[in-house]
């Protein structure tokens, strides 16, 4: 569920509030009442419930093999060029 950041124009107040994307945007601010309250443009926020991805897929897993470098380079080997 995403969180938003709102912003009351007349007061200051800031808030975050944990909403549905179908929920509709708050406009009554829960310090002053008035109808100054707005969504914010901010960086993207969640929530991760769960025992999530990294303790049930990956840990502990295979490790992903090294590249080789080719056997034939038009260079022989000696310049940063691979």
């Amino acid at each position: 569920m995403p969180i938003y950041e709102y912003h009351c124009s007349s007061c200051g107040c800031n808030k975050e509030v944990m909403q549905k994307m179908s929920d509709p945007v708050l406009t009554t601010c829960p310090e002053c009442g008035k109808e100054s309250f707005s969504k914010q443009l901010s960086a993207p926020g969640f929530q991760l419930k769960g025992s999530g991805w990294y303790a049930s897929d990956f840990k502990g897993g295979a490790k992903p093999k090294e590249e080789s470098a080719p056997a034939s380079t038009p260079c022989g080997g000696n310049c940063a060029c691979h």
